[in-house]
Protein backbone atom coordinates (compact mmCIF):
# COMPACT_ATOMS: atom_id res chain seq x y z
CA UNK A 1 0.00 0.00 0.00
CA UNK A 2 1.30 3.45 -0.89
CA UNK A 3 1.91 6.18 1.62
CA UNK A 4 -0.34 9.20 1.33
CA UNK A 5 1.19 12.00 -0.72
CA UNK A 6 2.91 14.44 1.59
CA UNK A 7 3.25 18.07 0.53
CA UNK A 8 6.91 18.95 0.12
CA UNK A 9 9.01 21.78 -1.19
CA UNK A 10 10.85 21.62 -4.49
CA UNK A 11 14.15 21.37 -2.59
CA UNK A 12 12.88 18.41 -0.56
CA UNK A 13 11.66 16.69 -3.72
CA UNK A 14 15.00 17.29 -5.47
CA UNK A 15 16.90 15.84 -2.49
CA UNK A 16 14.74 12.70 -2.46
CA UNK A 17 14.97 12.21 -6.22
CA UNK A 18 18.75 12.62 -6.27
CA UNK A 19 19.11 10.16 -3.38
CA UNK A 20 16.96 7.61 -5.22
CA UNK A 21 18.92 8.18 -8.46
CA UNK A 22 22.24 7.64 -6.71
CA UNK A 23 21.13 4.35 -5.16
CA UNK A 24 21.50 2.42 -8.46
CA UNK A 25 24.77 4.31 -9.11
CA UNK A 26 23.62 7.16 -11.36
CA UNK A 27 26.56 9.17 -12.69
CA UNK A 28 27.07 12.92 -13.14
CA UNK A 29 23.91 13.93 -11.28
CA UNK A 30 23.27 17.65 -11.73
CA UNK A 31 20.42 19.82 -10.45
CA UNK A 32 19.44 22.90 -12.47
CA UNK A 33 17.44 25.58 -10.63
CA UNK A 34 14.93 26.79 -13.22
CA UNK A 35 12.70 28.67 -10.77
CA UNK A 36 13.55 32.05 -12.28
CA UNK A 37 13.91 30.87 -15.87
CA UNK A 38 11.01 28.54 -16.63
CA UNK A 39 7.24 28.70 -16.37
CA UNK A 40 6.76 24.92 -16.57
CA UNK A 41 9.02 23.60 -13.78
CA UNK A 42 11.26 24.73 -10.94
CA UNK A 43 14.10 22.24 -11.33
CA UNK A 44 15.68 19.66 -13.59
CA UNK A 45 17.52 16.68 -12.18
CA UNK A 46 19.82 15.29 -14.86
CA UNK A 47 21.62 11.96 -14.46
CA UNK A 48 23.48 9.40 -16.53
CA UNK A 49 23.25 5.62 -16.57
CA UNK A 50 26.03 3.61 -18.23
CA UNK A 51 23.54 1.61 -20.34
CA UNK A 52 19.85 1.58 -21.24
CA UNK A 53 19.42 -1.09 -18.58
CA UNK A 54 20.93 1.17 -15.91
CA UNK A 55 18.85 4.13 -17.13
CA UNK A 56 15.74 2.01 -16.57
CA UNK A 57 17.03 0.93 -13.13
CA UNK A 58 17.51 4.59 -12.16
CA UNK A 59 13.97 5.33 -13.35
CA UNK A 60 12.67 2.39 -11.32
CA UNK A 61 14.49 3.51 -8.16
CA UNK A 62 13.11 7.04 -8.42
CA UNK A 63 9.60 5.94 -9.39
CA UNK A 64 9.31 3.29 -6.67
CA UNK A 65 10.87 5.44 -3.95
CA UNK A 66 8.62 8.41 -4.66
CA UNK A 67 5.52 6.20 -5.00
CA UNK A 68 6.04 3.77 -2.13
CA UNK A 69 7.55 6.10 0.45
CA UNK A 70 5.91 9.42 -0.43
CA UNK A 71 2.74 8.55 -2.36
CA UNK A 72 3.88 10.53 -5.40
CA UNK A 73 3.54 9.40 -9.00
CA UNK A 74 4.99 11.33 -11.93
CA UNK A 75 2.52 13.27 -14.04
CA UNK A 76 4.15 11.81 -17.13
CA UNK A 77 6.93 9.39 -18.09
CA UNK A 78 8.56 9.24 -21.53
CA UNK A 79 11.27 7.13 -23.14
CA UNK A 80 11.09 4.07 -20.91
CA UNK A 81 10.69 1.64 -23.82
CA UNK A 82 13.77 2.99 -25.61
CA UNK A 83 15.86 3.49 -22.47
CA UNK A 84 18.39 6.01 -23.79
CA UNK A 85 16.55 9.04 -22.36
CA UNK A 86 13.87 8.63 -19.73
CA UNK A 87 11.92 11.64 -18.50
CA UNK A 88 9.87 11.68 -15.29
CA UNK A 89 7.69 14.77 -14.82
CA UNK A 90 6.85 15.47 -11.19
CA UNK A 91 5.55 18.97 -11.95
CA UNK A 92 7.91 21.14 -9.91
CA UNK A 93 10.78 18.77 -10.73
CA UNK A 94 11.48 17.14 -14.09
CA UNK A 95 13.98 14.27 -14.13
CA UNK A 96 16.07 13.39 -17.19
CA UNK A 97 18.07 10.15 -17.16
CA UNK A 98 20.35 9.61 -20.16
CA UNK A 99 22.84 7.12 -21.51
CA UNK A 100 26.25 8.81 -21.93
CA UNK A 101 25.98 9.19 -25.73
CA UNK A 102 22.46 10.62 -25.56
CA UNK A 103 23.39 13.09 -22.84
CA UNK A 104 26.39 14.25 -24.85
CA UNK A 105 24.29 14.56 -28.01
CA UNK A 106 21.51 16.69 -26.49
CA UNK A 107 23.66 18.62 -23.99
CA UNK A 108 20.58 19.68 -22.06
CA UNK A 109 22.65 21.55 -19.47
CA UNK A 110 23.98 23.93 -22.12
CA UNK A 111 20.45 25.00 -23.08
CA UNK A 112 20.10 26.39 -19.55
CA UNK A 113 23.61 27.81 -19.27
CA UNK A 114 22.71 30.81 -17.09
CA UNK A 115 20.75 29.02 -14.35
CA UNK A 116 22.19 28.02 -10.97
CA UNK A 117 23.34 24.40 -10.88
CA UNK A 118 24.90 21.98 -8.47
CA UNK A 119 26.49 18.59 -8.88
CA UNK A 120 25.32 15.87 -6.51
CA UNK A 121 27.50 12.98 -5.43
CA UNK A 122 26.86 9.81 -3.45
CA UNK A 123 26.86 10.34 0.28
CA UNK A 124 26.10 14.06 -0.01
CA UNK A 125 22.69 13.85 1.61
CA UNK A 126 21.00 11.55 4.02
CA UNK A 127 19.38 8.33 2.92
CA UNK A 128 15.76 8.80 1.83
CA UNK A 129 13.54 8.72 4.91
CA UNK A 130 11.51 5.61 5.51
CA UNK A 131 7.77 5.98 5.92
CA UNK A 132 6.40 5.36 9.38
CA UNK A 133 5.32 1.77 9.93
Amino acid sequence: MSAAATPMTTAEMVDLITDYALDPKALDVVVLDLSGASAFTDAFVIATGRSDRQVKAIHDAIHQGMKNKHGMLPNHVEGLAEGNWVLLDYGDVVVHVFTPATREYYRLETLWGDVPRRAVSAGEGEAPPESAA
